[in-house]
């Protein structure tokens, strides 16, 4: 018997690289993982609708598998995606978009690492308006860049972005920006404006634009049709990277499925990405998703008016309590809040799910500057809102 791995140095032991070691794990998760199921906990940790993908979406993908469309398909998605999705942003943005700058992806999360992969090489610097789904932060740091972080402020109780800081911070040695607006936890949503004057600057000394626009529909303005987005502004020659997924606005988080607007001159490199990460994409899931674009406004309109409903149903019940406050915001599907008297978010949220069975997100997940805070999903039924504010009410009362 060979005993000299008992005795290996701790060098010599098998490990990730330091890049990949010195990751965050999600706290997300930290805190989900103590409550996922149990039948006496309500969670509001993750990021999803709480109702099943609709019942023509799920058809299709049915339909497409018992015909026996179980085969590879393109790397980039098969055409009749790509066309959809074309013509989809071409008509949401008032300008076309080719089907051959359409790159379809295994979920929102691979397009975001492909992004980074065609851009990031090691030592190259990034900023991020932040706080920000972890998952978007990291994901440089895998490739050893390095993520400089610019906040988002609250002003007059609404959460907003200081544009000048911003451009402060992008300087000609930055490689690329990211944006996700929706943003994820705030519901910060960027304006027309600020896209012109960060765009005109990016510009000016060639940094790339990584814009994570997952949330897009989901504003709560009536009279827009989507976000503002750095897509209504492209021109040839712009280093704009924008990439969405059908998870939020679909009800289609398990799916994993999205996709990427690229420059046209990245198509050949973008294929080689694909095929070395998931070469391609279940065409089931495809027929689906192409499904979800031609027949799905009016689940998406009902999507935005649900969480319109809940949004207002919660702001108003945590605005009754005293030691809570919450900034105002204009989409995705969050309320961002915070406690008087809590600094540490990790250990109130373990607490609420221990002590009263309200499973919410730790600010801490979302970067340091969303220490103290706590995201809250509000894409759940109105009863279940209801019954997380008593809970939240009853510990509060403690």
């Amino acid at each position: 018997m060979n005993d000299t791995a008992a005795f290996a140095p701790e060098s010599a032991l098998a490990q990730a690289r330091p890049a990949v070691r010195a990751l965050s794990s999600s706290l997300i998760r930290d805190v989900a993982n103590a409550g996922m199921g149990k039948a006496d906990v309500l969670p509001f940790w993750f990021g999803e609708s709480d109702t099943p993908t609709p019942e023509f979406i799920r058809q299709v993908a049915a339909d497409a598998l018992a015909q026996g469309e179980t085969f590879y398909s393109q790397n980039l998605g098969r055409p009749y995606l790509r066309e959809t999705i074309a013509a989809y942003l071409s008509d949401l943005h008032g300008r076309e978009i080719s089907a051959e700058r359409i790159v379809a992806t295994g979920s929102g999360m691979s397009g975001l690492q492909i992004a980074n992969q065609l851009i990031l090489s090691p030592g190259d610097r990034v900023v991020a308006v932040t706080p920000l789904w972890p998952n978007i932060a990291e994901a440089p740091l895998i490739l050893g860049a390095q993520v400089d972080r610019v906040s988002l402020d609250v002003e007059n109780g609404r959460w907003t972005l200081d544009v000048d800081k911003l451009i402060a911070a992008l300087t000609p040695d930055t490689r690329m920006v990211v944006i996700n607006s929706p943003n994820n936890p705030t519901g910060w949503t960027i304006d027309d404006a600020s896209i012109q004057a960060i765009l005109a600057h990016c510009r000016k000394h060639g940094i790339w634009i990584l814009a994570d626009e997952v949330y897009q529909r989901l504003v709560y303005d009536p009279a827009l049709r989507a976000a503002p987005s750095f897509m209504d502004h492209y021109q040839p020659g712009d280093r704009i990277i924008s990439v969405n997924s059908f998870s939020k606005a679909w009800s289609m988080t398990g799916w994993r499925i999205g996709w990427m607007v690229i420059p046209e001159s990245l198509a050949q490199d973008a294929t080689k990405l694909v095929e070395y990460n998931f070469c391609c994409i279940f065409e089931p899931t495809q027929r689906a998703a192409a499904a979800a674009i031609r027949e799905g406004e009016a689940e998406v309109a009902r999507m935005r008016a649900h969480l319109a409903r809940t949004r207002q149903l919660l702001i108003e019940g945590l605005s009754d309590l005293n030691r809570v406050s919450v900034p105002d915001a204009g989409g995705a599907m969050y309320a961002f809040l915070k406690v008087e008297g809590f600094d540490n978010s990790l250990e109130l949220a373990q607490r609420l799910v221990r002590e009263t069975g309200l499973g919410l997100a730790p600010g801490r997940a979302f970067g340091p500057e969303g220490e103290g805070w706590l995201r809250w999903c509000h894409a759940t039924s109105e009863a279940k809102i209801e019954q997380g504010l008593d809970r939240l009410r009853a510990f509060l009362r403690k």
